[in-house]
């Protein structure tokens, strides 16, 4: 008993914190959370966003005889679009059809 009077009499000597003293605003708590978030957007998901709108774009504005590779790494001429699938020219009398997603990139005249 008298070890328990040992430690709980300077719990009450201690105390709660003071009516005057404020353990900071629940704004001034939520601050740093709100930077990392505003920081983390800049850095990762803006770009990120950037990037799926140009291609997005770019898988939008697809026409026929347009030179393409694909995510697979497969080289063709564009002969025929539809809503979701294209007829792609590979080789002379091959054509394959392929998802307008796995379209990777438009090859220009440079790229032959």
């Amino acid at each position: 008993m008298i070890v328990l009077l040992f430690f709980v009499e300077p719990a009450y000597a201690m105390g709660g914190a003071a009516e005057g003293q404020a353990s900071g605003s629940p704004i001034a708590q939520l601050l740093p959370f709100v930077l990392m978030f505003v920081v983390l957007w800049l850095l990762i998901l803006r770009p990120q966003i950037k990037k799926q709108k140009a291609q997005q774009k770019m898988v939008d504005e697809l026409k026929k005889g347009d030179k393409i590779v694909t995510s697979g790494g497969i080289h063709g001429v564009i002969t025929n679009l539809k809503d979701d699938v294209i007829n792609v020219k590979v080789a002379e009398n091959v054509k394959i059809d392929i998802s307008r997603a796995a379209v990777s990139r438009v090859k220009d005249g440079s790229d032959d």
